[in-house]
């Protein structure tokens, strides 16, 4: 088992596509990285020797890239800011709408949860 920037790596699957599963690395930067480690791209993460472990780490440590907890940090302290300067859309992040512009009369499930049904006013 491989633990790069506290995240186990999946041992079956390819060293590029392990390496997406870092928060900040996509797979474009994963093939960045794995060239300048000088790694086969084909290599499995249990085909890995140690001394290729060493080099990933080498070059994630190298890297200019913020990972995993900066980045988590990051990203909150921006909607935090957002929160509290009490912008449009500070305001949609508190009450959990979405923020980008889209519609909210239908759709936009997965930002604002399960559905809860209102009961009809009698006359």
């Amino acid at each position: 088992m491989v633990r790069l920037v506290g995240v186990d790596l999946p041992r079956n699957k390819k060293i590029a596509y392990a390496l997406t599963y870092i928060h900040g690395i996509g797979l474009t930067s994963a093939k960045k990285i794995i060239e300048i480690a000088e790694i086969d791209s084909d290599t499995r993460v249990y085909d890995l020797t140690t001394e290729q472990s060493v080099a990933l780490r080498q070059t994630l440590e190298n890297t200019d890239l913020k990972l995993e907890g900066d980045l988590r940090r990051f990203n909150g302290l921006n909607i935090k800011r957002l929160n509290e300067i009490n912008c449009h859309r500070g305001k949609r992040h508190r009450n959990s709408l979405p923020v980008r512009g889209q519609r909210t009369r239908t759709n936009a499930r997965s930002r604002r949860g399960v559905k809860k049904t209102v009961t009809g006013k009698k006359k």
